[in-house]
C-alpha cells in the first residue's frame, strides 16, 4: 500500500499541557483510517497538525518524500494537496450548492468546473440540490456538500473531523452510507476523527487508537477489537471486563472460567461481554438483567468478582438465577504481569 501521509513522532503542547505526545501515523492511498479516542485525547489536534492548521513542536509530517512540517518547514494548508471536512462544514452561504463544490476549482474552464461539481454531487446523492443554498439544506445535506467540495480537487488525502457528531439516529446512518459511497470512489487516503467506536469499526479499513496524546495501537478493526494491546485500548472499542487471572501450565484461570495462555504468574484477562457464555463450569449469580432488544445485559457475580455479559434475550436468565459461566477465547486477551 502506498503511503500518502506520514506523521512521525509528532508533538504539540499548549504551555504545560501536552496535547499530542510523540504520535506516529500513516495514511494509505485508497484506505480509510479512523482515529478513535475519547474527547480531549488529542485526536483533533493531530488532524489539525496534519492539515497544517497548527505548527509542530516536534516530529515530522510528510507527503511521500515531501516534508510538510518539521519545525523550520511549514507548508501552508492550501499547498498540502489535502481536502478538509470540519464539524461546522464551512459552506459559503451566498453560493449555491454547486458553486460551493466548484469553489476550489478556479483555474479550470467553467464547463469543466460544472461537470466536476455535478459528478461529486451525484456521488453524495445530492444532484437534485445543486441550485439550492446552504441555509435551505439539512445538517446531513450540508455535511455531504462539504465532502463533495473536499473531493472535487482530487486531493491525495481527505481529513474529516467528527463528521457525523451533529447528526443522530437514522439521519446519521444515511449520511454515513452516502459518505462511504463517495469515499470509495476516490483513491485518496482518508482520515476520519471520531469518538464513536461503532462508527470506527464500521467505516475504517484501519484504526488508530489514541489516548492521552499517544497512539496506543494501529491495525485492522478486527485485530484491534480482538487483540488489543492494553485494557485502555480494549475499552476504546467497547465494554471490556478486566478479570484477575493466574497463569499456570499454559492456562489462565479467572473467577469466570479458564482459557489457553502462555507464560506463568499473575495476569489480567480482558473479556468482552460476549465472551461470557452460559454453558461453562463456574457458578455465578445474576444480580441484574437489562433488556436491550435482541440482547440482554447481565451483571454476574462469582464470589466477590463481578462481570458483565451480553446474551440473547430469548431464554435469558433472570435476577437471582444461578448460571454456569465459561469464557470464549475469541473475545478475550491476556495481559501477563498485571
Amino acid at each position: 500500500m502506498s503511503v500518502a501521509i506520514s506523521a512521525e513522532g509528532v508533538r504539540r503542547a499548549y504551555g504545560d499541557k501536552i496535547a499530542v505526545d510523540g504520535a506516529s501515523l500513516q495514511l494509505h492511498r485508497g484506505r480509510i483510517t479512523c482515529l478513535l479516542g475519547r474527547s480531549g485525547c488529542g485526536k483533533s489536534t493531530l488532524l489539525r497538525l496534519i492539515a497544517g492548521l497548527e505548527p509542530l513542536d516536534g516530529g515530522l509530517i510528510r507527503s511521500g518524500d515531501r516534508v510538510l512540517s518539521d519545525g523550520p518547514v511549514e507548508v501552508p494548508p492550501e499547498h498540502r494537496d489535502l481536502g478538509f471536512v470540519f464539524q461546522d462544514y464551512a459552506l459559503f452561504p451566498h453560493l449555491t450548492v454547486e458553486q460551493n463544490v466548484a469553489f476550489g476549482l478556479k483555474g479550470k474552464p467553467a464547463r469543466e468546473r460544472k461537470e466536476i461539481a455535478q459528478t461529486q454531487l451525484r456521488r453524495v446523492r445530492l444532484a437534485d440540490r445543486a441550485q439550492a443554498y446552504p441555509q435551505a439544506l439539512s445538517g446531513g445535506e450540508q455535511q455531504r456538500v462539504a465532502l463533495a467540495r473536499a473531493l472535487a480537487r482530487e486531493p491525495s488525502a481527505v481529513l474529516l473531523d467528527e463528521p457525523f457528531s451533529g447528526l443522530d439516529g437514522r439521519l446519521k446512518a444515511e449520511v454515513r452510507d452516502a459518505t462511504l459511497h463517495a469515499l470509495r470512489h476516490t483513491n485518496a487516503a482518508v482520515l476520519i476523527v471520531t469518538h464513536d467506536a461503532e462508527e470506527a469499526l464500521m467505516m475504517g479499513d484501519e484504526l488508530a487508537l489514541m489516548d492521552d496524546g499517544r497512539i496506543l495501537q494501529t491495525g485492522s478493526p478486527h485485530d484491534c477489537y480482538h487483540a488489543p494491546v492494553s485494557m485502555t485500548a480494549a475499552r476504546l472499542l467497547g465494554e471490556a471486563n478486566a478479570l484477575p487471572a493466574q497463569i499456570t501450565d499454559g492456562v489462565a484461570l479467572t473467577p469466570f472460567g479458564r482459557l489457553p495462555s502462555v507464560g506463568d504468574g499473575a495476569a489480567t484477562v480482558m473479556a468482552r461481554p460476549e465472551a461470557l457464555r452460559l454453558d461453562g463450569e463456574v457458578a455465578a449469580r445474576v444480580t441484574s438483567a437489562r433488556f436491550r432488544g435482541a440482547m440482554t445485559e447481565l451483571t454476574l457475580k462469582a464470589g466477590e468478582h463481578v462481570a458483565h455479559a451480553h446474551v440473547p434475550s430469548r431464554g435469558a436468565p433472570k435476577v437471582d438465577d444461578t448460571v454456569h459461566v465459561g469464557l470464549d477465547p475469541h473475545f478475550c486477551a491476556v495481559f501477563p504481569g498485571a
